[in-house]
């Protein structure tokens, strides 16, 4: 099978059911009088005026720069700690209840204590979504490192790698497969939290086109917001995976190479 057959391929099997289903949605909402359940002829035309420019430079992009900004502080946090606490068993240990109790807190429970620490604008949005992003990470990072196989560390020690060595080249390339699936995680409750931040926030964001659409009863518009926000969820999904399989390139062939052992 040649590359560009396999590519439309796998890009038949992704779109096939989306595509059956917008076309059923098309169908079933021809003709809708309905103010909550508008046709979906009506919805692509006004999609097509609001967000092709003004509304996508206007809410949309600030949006997706909070959302990368925050889980980007989040993900460097979260592996730098996940590091240390699961390179030293005891402060793990000492501090896995704090980390468990956080974890814990929904972040719609947080942002009144954001904003009455940070305020409305965009340092309490980015610092919440990082807040938020940080834990599963961390977690995972922490499993990661002291899951590695002991005879690794052995080896590390008769070559006498020093410790940056030893955390360059042995733990953090055996933790990254928890580290990401852990990211991923994340990364979906990083939109939850981009899109509450900007519903409760200072004017401007996805989040706040949405809930002013509906508080001012402009269906049609709180429509083409929600779609906008599933295709930016699903790009963050697209983009993630592609960075995921070009630094895990590596584990997937160990991986596949001892299947075809068996």
């Amino acid at each position: 099978m040649s590359r560009a057959l396999k590519a439309a391929t796998l890009v038949a099997r992704e779109i096939w059911l989306p595509v059956l289903l917008v076309a059923a949605w098309w169908w079933l909402s021809a003709g809708s009088t309905s103010l909550y359940w508008p046709a979906l002829s009506e919805i692509t035309g006004r999609f097509v005026d609001l967000w092709f420019f003004d509304h996508l430079l206007e809410d949309a992009l600030p949006s997706v720069v909070r959302l990368v900004t925050g889980f980007g502080i989040g993900f460097a946090a979260a592996v730098v700690l996940g590091l240390v606490l699961g390179s030293v068993p005891a402060l793990e240990d000492a501090t896995r209840p704090l980390v468990e109790f956080m974890r814990a807190l929904p972040s719609v429970a947080l942002l009144p204590i954001m904003m009455l620490l940070l305020g409305t604008d965009d340092d309490m949005k980015v610092i919440t979504i990082a807040f938020v992003s940080t834990w599963p990470i961390l977690l995972n990072t922490v499993e990661g490192v002291r899951s590695v196989d002991p005879v690794l560390h052995q080896v590390a020690a008769g070559y006498r790698l020093s410790t940056w060595h030893r955390i360059r080249y042995v733990v953090v390339p055996a933790a990254l497969p928890q580290v990401f699936a852990g990211a991923r995680v994340a990364l979906s409750m990083s939109v939850v939290a981009m899109v509450l931040t900007e519903m409760v926030g200072s004017p401007g964001g996805l989040g706040y086109f949405v809930l002013d659409s509906q508080r001012t009863f402009d269906i049609v518009a709180m429509w083409t917001g929600l779609i906008v926000l599933g295709l930016i969820g699903y790009a963050a999904n697209k983009a993630f995976g592609l960075v995921e399989a070009r630094v895990l390139a590596w584990h997937r062939g160990y991986t596949k190479q001892k299947e075809d052992q068996r």
